[in-house]
């Protein structure tokens, strides 16, 4: 077995900082999403990902997949919107076992009222702390590592052939 690489003082500070930032920052337009619109950040994120297809619908497990999430996860928050209003679930019309979730009018409000504060949080805990070269070198360091985990991570367990 070799000797694993251990983060050098640099790496360390790189690694424990993203971590700091990221919860922090979370906290932050978590706050202000709740208060706003009454919604979460994941909730947040679906609606936007929504309203943002071109159909203003996804398949869920199309929506699962772009969020990072579990379909049972998935599943419990567009119970959530649905109860709310926020979004519809649709059978999808050409295949019966797929299920759509599609942002309703309502759903649609509540982005338009939370979308400004949303964007102001991300500047004032982030982007604003940053010279333009640092977000270009940001944006270009979160895609070579999402690129990169996209292809090595697992997001969903394989399924189960169905027992008859």
């Amino acid at each position: 077995m070799s000797e694993p690489r251990w983060l050098n003082e640099t790496e360390l500070r790189a690694w424990t900082g993203f971590l700091e930032t990221s919860d922090l920052l979370h906290r932050m337009v978590e706050q202000q999403l709740r208060e706003v619109g009454g919604v979460t950040t994941v909730q947040y994120d679906i609606l936007h990902r929504l309203n943002e297809s071109p159909e203003k619908r996804l398949c869920m497990t199309d929506l699962a997949e772009r969020l990072v999430s579990s379909r049972s996860g998935i599943t419990y928050q567009v119970a959530q919107l649905e109860k709310a209003g926020l979004l519809r679930r649709e059978d999808a019309p050409d295949d019966e076992r797929r299920v759509l979730a599609a942002i309703t009018e309502k759903g649609r409000r509540v982005l338009e009222r939370t979308a400004p504060g949303h964007v102001e949080a991300v500047r004032a805990g982030l982007l604003d702390a940053l010279t333009p070269d640092q977000t270009a070198q940001l944006a270009a360091i979160m895609d070579a590592a999402r690129t990169r985990l996209r292809g090595t991570v697992r997001l969903h367990p394989p399924r189960r052939p169905r027992s008859r």
